[in-house]
């Protein structure tokens, strides 16, 4: 069962630590980044800045998120855009007390390639074979065991082979 941190219901226009479950990274792709008045808690409103992030909430960036982003991708906001950072959360001291935090990683995780089954393979192959999808795309997408690449390698061999004798009988 999925639970509701009670921080969501005080910001909700905004992703925060409370955002992630426990130990989990997010990475996300950054739109674009601006200076914007936002509504705190109590109505209290401020200047802030904002990374408005494709496909979720924007995220309130405080000065040390902006200098993990600055070592990332150099100091201009403009060249943020289109740019991916990892997020997690975490704590830190504010006003004497220990507080919940989002951090930026300071390297972006890399996504890894799912695995694929056999069955998923045959059909990538068969629309290989068919010239409706390549061997580029497969490799992209998928992380394939040495038997799975084996599979694929002698597909293409046969291909070139069938290639090669059928101009030899134009020719």
């Amino acid at each position: 069962m999925s639970k509701t941190h009670w921080k969501r219901l005080m910001n909700p226009d905004y992703i925060g630590a409370y955002s992630l479950q426990e130990g989990e990274d997010l990475t996300v792709t950054i739109d674009y980044v601006v200076r914007e008045q936002i509504t705190g808690t109590g109505g209290k409103k401020e200047e802030c800045t904002v990374a408005h992030l494709v496909k979720n909430k924007p995220f309130i960036l405080n000065a040390t998120n902006s200098k993990t982003i600055a070592k990332l991708y150099g100091v201009y906001i403009e060249d943020w855009a289109g740019k991916k950072i990892t997020l997690y959360a975490t704590t830190t001291r504010m006003g004497g007390e220990t507080v919940e935090c989002l951090r930026i990683r300071p390297q972006v995780a890399e996504r890894r390639k799912q695995q694929i089954t056999d069955a998923r393979l045959d059909a990538a192959l068969k629309q290989i074979e068919a010239g409706a999808y390549t061997s580029e795309k497969l490799r992209g997408a998928f992380e394939l065991t040495p038997e799975q690449d084996a599979k694929l390698v002698e597909l293409l061999s046969n291909l070139a082979n069938r290639i090669e004798h059928s101009e030899v009988a134009t020719a």
